[in-house]
């Protein structure tokens, strides 16, 4: 076995007025605020240490492994069962368990103060006794190989041998439109009780222009991807892409992974990942994070409608013409774009 790689990088604080105003926006889900990491201060909860990260950055890979990694809110979901069902010959048997279950997310450890998550699970086993979820299996980082793996981590606090090994590991790498994303983010923040999220939607979309909610700021998380995207062990698609054209991101996935498919396993299978079916699997949907008293607003679905421009109904005038300005000064002198809006969705 080859000796732990050596992260290459430190945890540290924010400084403490921008750490006053998280911990006072973002509730009691985040009582010790937030901590910078990387070379580009990609945020992380407060209880992250570089322990953490380590045994992150260490985690075991082999030959097959396949790895689906973005930013939250990004299609990482829709990915991962549509990554599923190609990695496994389209046996649709084998999709009939939650995706967490059959994915393992690294660093969910990461993204759940274990306080608050004991705390709500304690209060939630005196309305449910019954109840037999228990969080202390994922409040650990997962230090054993698994063969499909979540991460919301960038490429560079992920295992460093990706993309080493030609042939190695596949990874496919999903972004989205940051407007669309921030939206389904506030919406994830207020669904997940777990999160503690207290402010409005406007209060989030200042700190996440200034790069300071979970696992951001978004463009080097993205353009780190970006860069990468020729490599032969890395796919990389667009959440709007999908939207667009299911088909076509199909074809080009499976490609990558080695598989072909007949006209009527295509069909079959874009009928399975349409939106509308996503939202009523319950294996896909989170419900069973329902059973949770407390744990998820019963108004709103993990899953939400998935639709592109959702960004319209939320963002200001005044947020627009801030987040446009914002978008073109990251994206000078680069050749990534995206898509505000599609005209046409399926």
């Amino acid at each position: 076995m080859d000796p732990p790689k050596e992260l290459p990088f430190k945890v540290r604080p924010f400084e403490k007025d921008v750490q006053e105003r998280i911990t006072r926006d973002f509730g009691k889900g985040f009582p010790k605020g937030f901590v910078k990491a990387n070379h580009w201060d990609v945020v992380l909860m407060g209880h992250v240490t570089e322990e953490m990260l380590q045994q992150c950055y260490n985690k075991p890979v082999q030959d097959g492994d396949i790895w689906v990694v973005s930013l939250p809110k990004c299609g990482t979901t829709w990915t991962q069962e549509m990554v599923w069902l190609l990695a496994n010959d389209l046996k649709y048997e084998t999709a009939t368990r939650p995706l967490d279950d059959r994915y393992n997310f690294l660093e969910f450890s990461l993204l759940h103060d274990p306080d608050h998550v004991r705390n709500m699970f304690a209060e939630a086993k005196k309305l449910a006794p019954e109840m037999t979820l228990d969080p202390a299996q994922r409040l650990a980082v997962s230090t054993q190989h698994s063969r499909f793996v979540k991460s919301h981590l960038p490429m560079s606090l992920n295992p460093p041998d990706l993309l080493k090994k030609a042939k190695c590991l596949q990874v496919i790498y999903v972004a989205r439109n940051p407007k669309d994303m921030v939206v389904s983010y506030f919406n994830h923040l207020k669904a997940l009780k777990l999160q503690g999220f207290d402010s409005d939607f406007a209060t989030l979309f200042e700190h996440f222009i200034n790069g300071q909610t979970l696992e951001t700021p978004f463009f080097p998380h993205v353009l780190e991807a970006w860069h990468l995207r020729r490599h032969p062990n890395m796919c990389f698609i667009f959440y709007e892409d999908m939207k667009k054209d299911l088909r076509s991101v199909i074809t080009k996935v499976a490609k990558f992974l080695g598989k072909t498919l007949t006209d009527e396993q295509m069909e079959k299978l874009v009928n399975h990942l349409h939106i509308d079916n996503m939202r009523k699997n319950p294996n896909v949907n989170n419900e069973f994070l329902r059973d949770v008293p407390g744990l998820m607003d019963p108004e709103r679905s993990f899953i939400n409608k998935g639709q592109t421009g959702s960004w319209k109904a939320h963002l200001t005038p005044e947020m627009v013409k801030k987040m446009d300005a914002w978008i073109e000064e990251n994206l000078l002198g680069t050749d990534l774009s995206f898509v505000d809006q599609l005209t046409t969705e399926q």
